[in-house]
């Protein structure tokens, strides 16, 4: 897919930030919500969605979240003799149960979020991967809690509070109580959504055999309970980011949810995640430059209190985002 050389360059107007801004709060919003916030027309509105998922900046879909059926996620570490990480990266990156495959530090190690179907993460990769000569070591580190929820992401706030607040659905953010589970017959939904988030109800009842009402409860229902989720996939590259790195952080304990909290409202990252293993967090960050990176790390994280010791590998390429094999351009 061609990327568009004014969103390669970071040419994003506020329309088109807003517009993002508003998929983050909400990606199945009408567009004739969104125009109305941001002040400009229907056509307009979709447009510019129609634009940017043609440049590659946006991608939006649908899935199950793991903890609502019974598996938690998990990150692989991975350190590779040199030759051999590429091509294990994306033998990675082609598995179903991997949804983010980064190579790291220089090409010699491999950072892998999985989303498993077997609960046993021992099972799934570190038999299969820690007993090769080609791989050095492997740890594996559960997710425990996810910070960084709609905040804006790498844009940063764009919309106001009133804005938000007008477009902010009224459902969970969280799983509730009363879970949803997941059912054989949501494989097809799931299947569709998988593919594009805003896919429309029309498409959804061709896809189950369902009717159009009957498709509009069951998503409102897993969506309501959390046990669907979605994701904003924006490229960052094309938002003029081009600076990535992964860092594992170490926090003092009775500090873990106030430096995590605090970071999931920092614009350089994405997301941020509570961990188990000999760091406690662990945190995407995408800045303009390498400057800028050292400037984040040095003023914004550097000034948390409870921040004890990071970990900062340079992202060098990434080959898989949000369940979506990448191919090098």
């Amino acid at each position: 897919m061609e990327s568009d050389p004014a969103l390669a360059a970071g040419a994003l107007d506020l329309v088109d930030r807003g517009l993002l801004h508003a998929l983050q709060l909400d990606p199945r919003l009408p567009f004739n919500r969104i125009a109305e916030v941001l002040g400009v027309s229907d056509q307009t509105v979709a447009r510019r969605y129609r634009r940017l998922r043609a440049a590659g900046a946006l991608r939006l879909v649908a899935l199950p979240n793991p903890w609502q059926i019974g598996h938690s996620p998990w990150f692989i570490r991975l350190q590779c003799v040199p030759d051999a990480a590429a091509g294990i990266a994306e033998a990675l990156a082609r598995r179903p149960d991997t949804g983010w495959v980064y190579l790291l530090s220089g090409g010699a190690e491999i950072d892998c979020t999985v989303l498993p179907r077997d609960p046993d993460p021992e099972e799934l990769l570190l038999q299969r991967l820690a007993r090769t000569s080609r791989v050095v070591a492997v740890s594996a580190h559960a997710m425990l809690w996810i910070f960084a929820g709609s905040r804006g992401g790498v844009l940063g706030p764009v919309l106001d509070e009133p804005q938000v607040t007008a477009l902010r659905p009224a459902r969970a953010e969280w799983p509730d109580e009363h879970p949803t589970p997941l059912q054989p017959v949501d494989r097809a939904l799931l299947d569709v959504l998988g593919r594009d988030a805003r896919a429309s109800l029309a498409e959804l009842a061709r896809a189950t055999g369902w009717s159009e009402s009957a498709v509009r409860r069951r998503l409102d229902g897993l969506r309501s309970s959390g046990t669907l989720f979605f994701e904003v996939d924006v490229d960052p590259t094309q938002l003029g980011l081009r600076t990535a790195a992964r860092l594992w952080i170490t926090a003092a304990p009775a500090a873990l949810a106030a430096v995590g909290e605090a970071i999931s409202y920092h614009p350089e990252v994405p997301f941020v995640a509570a961990t188990t293993g000999s760091t406690n967090l662990v945190a995407s960050v995408y800045c303009r430059d390498p400057g800028a990176l050292y400037q984040y790390l040095t003023q914004r994280l550097g000034a948390l209190e409870g921040v004890q010791h990071v970990e900062t590998s340079p992202i060098v390429r990434t080959l898989k985002r949000a369940g979506r094999p990448i191919t090098p351009s």
